[in-house]
């Protein structure tokens, strides 16, 4: 099959993040929801019947074959289109290694629109499966909705949640997310809740302690957001972000965030919009 598909891949926002727990494999044990946001990479695929894939946009600091787009796009072919190929041209908009998820929606933006485009047929079951083996936020994405997570993140509950328009920072530094979770001082125990209690009382980022005490930046805007607004942490950070219920509201807090961070508003958003564009 041939076509070309050109989808936007949304990046998410963790609104809160608890660490319940720790498998035996070393996986942690989360509670979380995703909310996905209107800013977005632009990915064009066109599906060849040469068995070649090329990935065109390079993102700064990552190989070609690391690229999350070109693994999911091997482990698809590997699953049911061997002899198909791709070119595959990548426009990031999503600041990299900011805990926004680009990398992570990328990949399961790639995986719905090859599945599209080679005719796999596969339901979107089985591809946040081949998903997860990339990466534990990839599901959501591939599900297309904000989501109450649990279990290392696949196990998803969609939500639809209230608008809300947020700022995000983006200090100037990348956190290792393996070395936060590897980290001793890691709360690992906190109990369980429930989404009643999460949309009543928000909860917390259990990571949030061990970021900033590791990188003075991202404590620094925390603590500059924290007064102008509701600051909280993405994920393991870097990026920090604040709610508020008018872009109006968003636009003049960003408007006074310190030159040396970058910023910019987005609206938090239920359904993707690679779902609309596939499935409508």
């Amino acid at each position: 099959m041939s076509g070309t598909l050109t989808l936007r891949s949304p990046a998410k926002l963790n609104l809160f993040l608890h660490v319940t727990g720790r498998r035996a494999d070393g996986y942690h044990l989360l509670q979380t929801v995703f909310q996905l946001l209107d800013l977005c990479d632009e990915i064009r695929f066109t599906a060849s019947a040469a068995p070649a894939l090329v990935l065109e946009g390079a993102v700064p600091g990552v190989a070609v074959e690391d690229n999350l787009v070109m693994k999911a796009a091997r482990a698809l072919a590997a699953r049911c289109a061997p002899r198909r190929g791709a070119i595959i041209r990548l426009d990031k908009r999503i600041p990299h290694g900011g805990g926004l998820g680009g990398g992570s929606s990328d990949a399961a933006t790639t995986l719905l629109a090859l599945n599209r485009l080679w005719g796999c047929g596969l339901t979107s079951a089985e591809l946040a499966g081949i998903g997860l083996a990339l990466g534990a936020d990839v599901p959501v994405f591939v599900h297309g909705h904000s989501a109450w997570a649990e279990g290392i993140g696949e196990q998803l509950q969609p939500l639809d949640l209230p608008e809300r328009w947020y700022l995000v920072i983006r200090p100037g530094c990348a956190v290792n997310t393996a070395a936060i979770f590897g980290d001793r001082e890691l709360t690992r125990d906190t109990p369980i809740t429930t989404i009643a209690a999460f949309l009543t009382d928000g909860h917390r980022n259990d990571c949030e302690a061990v970021v900033r005490k590791r990188y003075p930046e991202v404590d620094r805007a925390l603590t500059w957001l924290a007064a102008h607004g509701e600051a909280r942490m993405s994920g393991t950070g870097s990026c920090v972000f604040a709610p508020f219920a008018t872009q109006s509201a968003a636009r003049e807090a960003a408007s006074r965030v310190p030159a040396e961070w970058e910023r910019f508003v987005a609206r938090g958003i239920n359904r993707s919009p690679v779902h609309e564009a596939l499935y409508d």
